[in-house]
């Protein structure tokens, strides 16, 4: 026997959706469970291998602010795909959030990001930039109210950050061991 959802009720339906889902275990047990729906994302670290920089953002996040009352979160760029595919998306919120103009992505993987309560899947990419490619201020969409900061920082800093426990976003800590385990030429001083 397999598992069979029996119902699903939506409880609240704004830029994310909640409901909550009868299913059928395969035991025959009958469970609810919360569901978050929000759509699909992607993530990127875009990284100058040349000058051995990243870039990230810094943003306020209403979560980790109303429970430990940290006001900004150091990010990969990231967002919801409201496009055809994860590339463009990509390239549209690393302009749009950074002012990068990325060329060549390079995929790491597509990752649930909390299985146990959202739908939402996430493609992580690894992309090289240079000077040229930053082509705007980014600082994200005003009528979004995002208020990102850019933040460029030096490979070996953020390894040091991710080493300390101090990366406390997963995509980011994530891409950051990807892109040191794939290029590890780039954090030798």
């Amino acid at each position: 026997m397999k598992s069979e959802i029996l119902s699903i009720k939506t409880q609240f339906k704004g830029w994310a959706s909640f409901s909550l889902a009868a299913i059928r275990l395969p035991n025959g047990q009958v469970v609810e469970r919360e569901i978050e729906d929000h759509g699909t994302a992607v993530a990127v670290l875009a990284f100058d291998p040349e000058r051995k920089m990243a870039i990230l953002v810094q943003q306020f996040r209403a979560p980790p602010f109303l429970t430990l009352g940290q006001e900004h979160t150091l990010e990969a760029i990231a967002g919801i795909m409201e496009d055809a595919d994860c590339i463009t998306a990509a390239r549209r919120e690393a302009l749009e959030e950074a002012g990068l103009q990325l060329r060549s992505l390079e995929r790491v993987a597509t990752v649930w990001t909390m299985p146990g309560v959202s739908t939402e899947r996430m493609t992580l990419y690894l992309a090289a930039y240079g000077l040229a490619d930053r082509i705007a201020d980014g600082g994200g969409v005003a009528t979004e109210h995002e208020n990102i900061s850019v933040v460029e920082i030096g490979l070996g800093d953020l390894a040091k950050l991710m080493d300390a426990g101090e990366l406390v976003d997963m995509k980011t800590l994530a891409l950051t061991q990807a892109l040191k385990m794939r290029y590890p030429e780039l954090f030798v001083q």
